[in-house]
């Protein structure tokens, strides 16, 4: 296992089972000669003795917290895939109250657009202007204004 530890942390587990079993140390004897803790050596051995290795690797990332299965998500979004390819806009706060009424209580605004993030959708145009713009004093200022 050792040989194929490929961090230094990876290697650091490995002699934390190994130097008790091999050289008979003790586990504060083993912590001082791994340069950790006697409770980080203790839990990371334990792991290592449970798992019987390191085993597969696990990425970051995933679907532990998903509200639905991704079955779920193409289902709930295809009525309004079906508004998008009419030519409709897909207002968020829309997606947003009926994620809630579907999923039966409150979810962040935040998991609708992870929700549409992670079915690939994107804002494609910007919003033309400000939504607190006040064309009327901006043409009065254009019309006002000398180029000097």
């Amino acid at each position: 296992m050792m040989s194929q530890a490929r961090t230094a942390n990876e290697l650091r587990i490995c002699q934390a089972v190994i130097f008790p079993l091999e050289y008979g140390m003790s586990t504060k004897q083993t912590a001082a000669c791994i340069g950790r803790s006697i409770s980080w050596t203790t839990h990371n051995r334990g792991l290592f003795i449970a798992a019987a290795g390191f085993g597969a690797r696990k990425r970051p990332g995933g679907r532990k917290n998903a509200n639905m299965t991704v079955s779920e998500e193409n289902a709930f979004l295809a009525s309004f895939l079906d508004k998008a390819k009419k030519g409709g806009i897909l207002v968020v706060k829309e997606i947003h109250t009926t994620l809630e009424k579907h999923l039966g209580r409150k979810v962040a605004l935040a998991s609708a657009y992870n929700l549409l993030h992670s079915h690939g959708w994107r804002k494609l145009a910007p919003d033309k202007r400000h939504v607190e713009t006040d064309v009327q004093a901006q043409e009065e200022w254009k019309k006002n204004s000398q180029n000097t």
